[in-house]
Order: C-alpha cells, then structure tokens, then sequence
C-alpha cells in the first residue's frame, strides 16, 4: 500500500501544475489593451478548411515557448477569414464581403493578408501600435522560425 501511494505523488508531482493557453483577444479587446499598455497584436488570418491552417494552431500555437513569448509581448488575434461578423477596428468596421451563394471573405481577412492581389492562408501579420503592419506572411510558420521572427519583432 505505501508502495503505491509513493508511485501515486511522484506521478502526480511530474504533471505540470497547469498547461500554458495561448491567450487570444478580439481586435476590440486587443485595441483597447494597446491604449493602456502598448505591444504589438499577432494576427493569425486563417480557415477552417485550409490544413495548414490547423497544422499551425495544433502545431505551432501550441508550443510552450511560443504560447509564452506570445502571451508576454504581444496581442494575439485569430481571424476567420470566412467570419460573418462586423468587426470594428482602427476607427471602421470591416465586413464580410459575399463573392457567391455561400461564400465570401472578410474585408479584414483582406486587408491584412492580400500581398500582390492574392490572399493566401494562413497569412500571419503583426500590427505595431500605430496600426502599420511590421511583418506579413503568407504560408504556414514552423515552430522555431514564428519563435525567431517573434524575437526579432520583439
């Protein structure tokens, strides 16, 4: 019986105490932050249908060290692109913009993830606090390279 108590607390004492979560903000909640304490806002402009997309939240955004680099120095932001809701940031509203029956896209997706008129996902782009983008890129972002651009930015 002490035997099994003793493997029973050192099993317990190997589990974390709790799993780092990668904080996510709405662009509202993530401007009203920057007014009070300034820091750059990550935007991950995705889909539900694109892979990469997900291979990045299930992969990359869910690595220790870029949930705390995040967490600590900056406002991170998912945007479906495919979002129906208005979205008000920067002083205007941004909408989804139908292009068929059953499809569309965000006037925001668009803004913050077209280069050379094309929109690609998943798209990450970084806003300073002037709302100027600072770095954009379109195409999924292993692990060890978000870390670095995130270090360089930061």
């Amino acid at each position: 019986m002490k035997k099994s108590l003793l493997i029973f607390f050192l099993f317990m004492l190997t589990i974390p105490a709790g799993f780092a979560q990668l904080k996510n903000y709405s662009f509202e909640e993530a401007e009203q932050l920057s007014r009070e304490s300034p820091k750059p806002i990550v935007v991950f402009v995705h889909t539900s249908w694109c892979k990469y997309c997900k291979m990045m939240e299930n992969i990359t955004f869910k690595n220790p060290e870029v949930i705390r680099i995040l967490n600590e120095n900056f406002y991170f932001i998912l945007l479906d692109a495919e979002s129906k809701n208005d979205i008000a940031f920067n002083d205007r509203t941004f909408k989804f913009k139908p292009t068929g029956p059953n499809t569309g896209v965000h006037e925001l997706a668009i803004a913050l993830s077209t280069v050379n008129n094309q929109i690609t996902y998943p798209t990450i782009t970084i806003i300073d606090r002037n709302y100027s983008i600072l770095f954009h890129k379109q195409s999924y972002i292993k692990t060890k390279d978000l870390i670095s651009i995130l270090g360089k930015i930061n």
